[in-house]
């Protein structure tokens, strides 16, 4: 109820401003509201329902995951949810299909279902080996067929029989796999392609539930994910990658072509996430379909005529990525889906809510400046918040925030970005591009405007930055994650920390301070001049940067869960007189600055996923959706001089 009660007092911040009306919880405690009040589409489509009306069927994505299938009348405006027939999980659609049939089927969460618009209800679920479906397709019996990540799980269902079948998993590598293209033939052999850390094409023999390579090893690609395409001469095309490698597919043969030949693909209604089927029989088609503003355009081609249309749908909003304290000293960050940008006023109890340029993956304070590190494509941003916000554009310097640059595929998902308090330098880091192993380093010159960026080979091979902090003397202490790009390959053994130096850019020192770690996850240094760090999301140490030992180590007490795990974490917050917290999802730790010993100061009322800074008094930290902050005691004891 509170997600509701906030989701009505601040949808209209999707165009301005709006008032929090913040709820105090108790024990200080507050709950300040939903940042981005908004949920994403994963799919939608344009059909008709039992009466021949005109209908857009909507697949709704919030922080809960594909929470229901929205239904909008295309001829009123009025909507009907449908809430899935199965806990979405956190889980989305990645992939769904419109049957010729007229029935819509998505596969996540482990789970299958169909939806018939002329029932206006799901008619068929079913579980699956994990997890969800990248790619779709229908075959000439009007089978419906998926493949999904991470092993390739192959399913089909026959509409007419109703008989499902789960195959199993058929394909298995040692890095989770993307299968964004399936097709089949006129014969019933199924065939879809693979990526991201190597391509490849697979034939799928229904009858006997085995899987085929159709290709030979040497020519599977790095980074690339491959492409099969239905040709209405009842055969598949495919290639793992280049213009001048293409394959004709069919019965489970494969016969080199080479250069891509003049394919007439059959019309499916299928693809990713991003499925936008615009034309409804009658030959009216939809403009736009928009979730923020709640508005429906359709458009008569023959008569030019446009109608909009308002629909509704409840929402609890989009995932709180993290936040921090901005130079106005407001509380802004980003979420995702959809990708927007939010500030809160604790002074004035008041939102502004934006669309912003990219996701917002990490985000820090420079003076009167702040940054953002983001996803895709690994950019920065630079914004300003005493100019007036002009949305961003790549390669317009006026805009505000301002594009900066980018750092693809070296850096594609950025996890640490970190300010130097000089001013001189921000720095960012983060994992590669999807399928690539190994993330580098990106050093802003503000003075110049210039970017350095550094790859993983000139760091630390196959290992990806995730933690950063600075050290006296115009050092850098670094901590590492052997985690790969999406859908990459680990092909390190034991994270590490290392020390740069930041005028020749040269690693002086690194070594797997911790047996068995594969993240150090956040650092923090203290006023006296110790390192505080995160490893693996529940083991916390105390490392000396002068002897470059661990000096401390202990693993968080079970029933705290895990340290924020956000894309960028941040896990430490410091406190006025140079107290450090560290949030773990039960509740708010103390550091005690002698012993070290851990200490839970407040249990949060929800759990903890992003942090997370400090501002008047009060920790702000998201769960979810939702925005809260918790009012720090008076400090007792010994405190370490600022």
């Amino acid at each position: 109820m509170r997600g509701i009660s906030a989701w009505m007092t601040l949808w209209v911040a999707w165009v301005g401003t709006a008032a929090a009306a913040t709820e105090d919880l108790g024990n200080g405690f507050l709950h300040h509201g939903v940042a981005t009040p908004v949920s994403n589409h994963r799919g939608i489509v344009a059909t008709v329902d039992g009466q021949g009306r005109n209908v857009v069927l909507v697949w709704l994505f919030d922080h809960r995951g594909g929470y229901a299938l929205l239904l909008i009348d295309a001829e009123t405006g009025k909507s009907e949810e449908y809430p899935m027939p199965f806990p979405p999980g956190g889980d989305c659609p990645y992939a769904s299909i419109l049957s010729s049939g007229n029935k819509f089927y998505t596969h996540f969460n482990s789970h299958f279902c169909e939806f018939d618009p002329v029932k206006r209800a799901f008619t068929f679920h079913h579980k699956t080996v994990p997890q969800m479906a990248m790619g779709m397709t229908e075959d000439d019996d009007g089978r419906i067929w998926l493949v999904s990540y991470p092993q390739s799980g192959v399913a089909s269902f026959d509409p007419t029989t109703r008989e499902f079948k789960d195959y199993g998993h058929v394909h298995t590598e040692n890095w989770n796999q993307y299968q964004r293209h399936v097709a089949a033939d006129d014969a019933g052999w199924i065939y879809f392609a693979v990526g991201s850390t190597a391509s490849h094409l697979l034939a799928f023999d229904p009858a006997s539930g085995k899987a085929s390579p159709m290709i030979p090893q040497s020519e599977r690609l790095p980074g690339v994910a491959g492409e099969v395409v239905r040709d209405l001469n009842g055969k598949v095309y495919g290639t793992p990658g280049g213009t001048d490698n293409w394959y004709e597919l069919y019965r489970g043969q494969a016969r080199k072509i080479g250069p891509r030949p003049n394919i007439q693909p059959k019309p499916i209604i299928t693809a990713s996430q991003s499925l936008f089927h615009r034309e409804f029989p009658d030959g009216r088609r939809i403009v736009s379909c928009d979730l923020g503003e709640r508005v429906l355009i359709v458009e008569d081609p023959k008569s030019g005529q446009k109608r909009r249309l308002s629909f509704d749908y409840h929402s609890e909003g989009a995932h709180v990525l993290g936040l921090a304290v901005a130079p106005d000293e407001t509380i802004c960050g980003g979420t995702a889906f959809p990708m927007r940008f939010f500030s809160y006023n604790p002074r004035t109890d008041r939102w502004v809510n934006r669309a912003s340029y990219g996701q917002w993956n990490t985000v820090v304070r420079q003076a009167d400046r702040f940054f953002v590190g983001g996803y895709t494509q690994g950019f920065l941003l630079e914004w300003d918040p005493a100019r007036e916000w002009v949305a961003t554009v790549k390669d317009d310097p006026a805009c505000n925030p301002r594009f900066l640059t980018s750092c693809s595929p070296d850096i594609y998902r950025p996890h640490a970005l970190l300010a130097l308090s000089d001013g001189s330098q921000v720095i960012l880091a983060g994992t590669p591009g999807y399928g690539y192993t190994g993330g580098g380093l990106l050093f802003w010159d503000r003075k110049q405007s210039k970017p350095t960026l550094l790859k993983h080979t000139d760091l630390i091979p196959q290992h990806s930055t995730m933690s950063m902090v600075a050290l006296p003397g115009g050092k850098l202490l670094a901590g590492t994650t052997t985690g790969a790009g999406t859908g990459g390959e680990r092909k390190a053994e034991l994270a590490e920390l290392y020390v740069l130096d930041l005028a020749s850019r040269k690693i002086e020192w690194h070594e797997p301070v911790l047996p068995g770690v594969q993240t150090y996850a956040d650092l923090h240094v203290t006023t006296d001049g110790r390192v505080y760090g995160v490893a693996d999301y529940n083991r916390f140490f105390v490392f000396d940067p002068a002897t470059r030992k661990v000096i401390h180590e202990q693993t968080a007490p079970g029933e705290w869960g895990r340290t924020c795990t956000a894309q960028a974490p941040r896990t430490f917050v410091a406190g006025p007189k140079g107290d450090v917290y560290v949030l773990f999802t039960k509740g708010i730790v103390g550091v005690q600055p002698d012993t070290f010993e851990l200490v839970m100061v407040a249990e949060s009322p929800v759990p903890i996923n992003a942090g997370g800074d400090y501002l008047d008094g009060r920790i702000y930290f998201a769960s979810g959706s939702h925005v809260y902050s918790y009012r720090l005691p008076a400090p007792t004891g010994p405190q370490r001089p600022q």
